[in-house]
């Protein structure tokens, strides 16, 4: 469902004042008060808590809690001022001196399964790997790897979720692209990551399950 800003006024007036503009959700995600989400794709069974603010691609089963910030405007650091006046397009003051070229959005990145903690900061232009954790509180400003848990300022790798070998399997069922009847089929072994990749693996082996076209 691709959302506008017309439409993004009436989530504001009926849905509990979020924005949500230019934004394509795969439906069931679920928005939260004070929200901003701008020039996004949101993964199916995400969740963005309240008074985050988002300007990314973001994955499926993906956990963002409240106060996160998400891939935020940059500013030229090799002209001679930084000042959005200066460049060219609509910026917060309404004036441009002058019509420099300068893209402010950097292609923001995150995978599938991520869960990012409280009033943590992503850079714009970061990519956050599948099922990586991102602890409260942090602020990333580079690549996040694939099932990593982060944390601090600037955020660094604290632990891996699983081992390598262990990680790359999970990562390579690619099970978050897989249809809801599937994925309720196999929940039960969650807590169990082993049995859960033999179940898949088996699965596929005999009736291959039907497979989600986003984000998959």
């Amino acid at each position: 469902m691709k959302i506008g800003y017309a439409i993004s006024r009436v989530f504001n007036k009926y849905l509990g004042f979020k924005q949500v503009s230019n934004t394509t959700l795969e439906n069931p995600v679920s928005i939260s008060r004070g929200a901003r989400v701008l020039n996004s794709n949101i993964g199916k069974y995400t969740y963005i808590g309240k008074s985050t603010v988002v300007n990314a691609e973001v994955g499926r089963f993906c956990s963002i809690a409240a106060g996160v910030i998400i891939g935020g405007a940059s500013h030229p650091t090799n002209f001679v001022s930084t000042s959005p006046v200066f460049l060219a397009g609509r910026n917060v003051l309404k004036k441009n001196f002058a019509q420099l070229e300068y893209s402010p959005y950097a292609q923001t990145i995150i995978g599938n399964d991520v869960w990012i903690g409280s009033n943590a900061i992503i850079k714009g232009g970061v990519s956050i790997g599948n099922g990586a954790v991102i602890g409260m509180g942090s602020i990333v400003t580079k690549d996040v790897p694939a099932y990593a848990i982060v944390g601090g300022s600037p955020a660094r790798v604290l632990k891996m979720r699983f081992d390598n070998v262990l990680a790359q399997k999970i990562e390579s069922t690619h099970w978050w692209a897989y249809e809801t009847n599937f994925l309720i089929e196999v929940a039960h072994l969650m807590g169990e990551p082993e049995k859960f990749i033999e179940a898949i693996v088996q699965i596929q082996g005999t009736d291959k399950p039907s497979v989600s076209s986003n984000n998959s």
